[in-house]
Parts: structure tokens; C-alpha cells; sequence
């Protein structure tokens, strides 16, 4: 099991630096769920990733609060934005499938939004 935790921790550390260069693939979400499963299966990579300069503060404010910094707020309503007009524009004809990924981004935007922020 232990190698099934390091493996999916592995992937989606991977999933997430896709999502550093791709608007509509979030990184922070895979970052989380790699420290997660690191967490079970290797402490000295969950301790790499929350170490980590660009991804560690942001874990560790997921983890004490459950909270969401403005900058990453902000960047992550933005690219939501960006990339539904994107799929506006430039997505599928079908008026009803763009209706559903506008629905679909409008809850994870009110997700974000609604996420504490960190307190020192």
C-alpha cells in the first residue's frame, strides 16, 4: 500500500507541475493531495514539499486553517475567468456544455472565495 500512496503522491507532484504552465489545470489542489499521500508513505517527501519555496507556505496554510492567500485568490478566480471565456469563444458549440463548465467553474471560484485567509 505504502508504494500505491508514493506512486499517486508521485503523480499528482506531476499533475500539479503540469498545472504550473496550463491556466486551466490548478496546481495547488494536486499539491495538497501529494502531501497528503506523502504524508502516509514518506515523510521525508511530504517534508520536501512543505519545505518547498514556491508550494510549502501554501500547503501549510491549507493544513493549520484551511486557508487561501489574496495573491492565490485572486490568481485563481482570474485563471477561472481567462479560461471560461476560452471555452466561451473558443470551446464547444453546444450552449448547455458551456452553461455547465460556467456552473461548475462559479462553485469552485465561490469555494476559493470563501476560504479563510491565512492569519500570520
Amino acid at each position: 500500500m505504502r508504494i500505491l500512496l508514493l506512486a499517486g503522491g508521485w503523480l499528482m507532484v506531476g499533475i500539479g507541475v503540469v498545472g504550473v504552465f496550463l491556466p486551466v489545470l490548478p496546481t495547488t489542489p494536486f499539491m495538497i493531495l501529494a502531501a497528503a499521500l506523502f504524508a502516509r508513505s514518506s515523510p521525508r517527501f511530504e517534508q520536501w514539499l512543505l519545505d518547498h519555496p514556491r508550494y510549502g507556505q501554501p500547503l501549510i496554510d491549507w493544513r493549520r486553517q484551511g486557508a487561501i492567500s489574496r495573491n492565490a485568490k485572486i490568481a485563481s478566480v482570474s485563471l477561472m475567468t481567462a479560461s471560461y471565456l476560452i471555452v466561451w469563444f473558443a470551446g464547444p458549440p453546444q450552449l448547455w456544455l458551456k452553461l455547465l463548465v460556467g456552473a461548475i467553474l462559479v462553485a469552485c471560484a465561490a469555494f476559493v472565495l470563501t476560504r479563510p485567509m491565512p492569519s500570520g
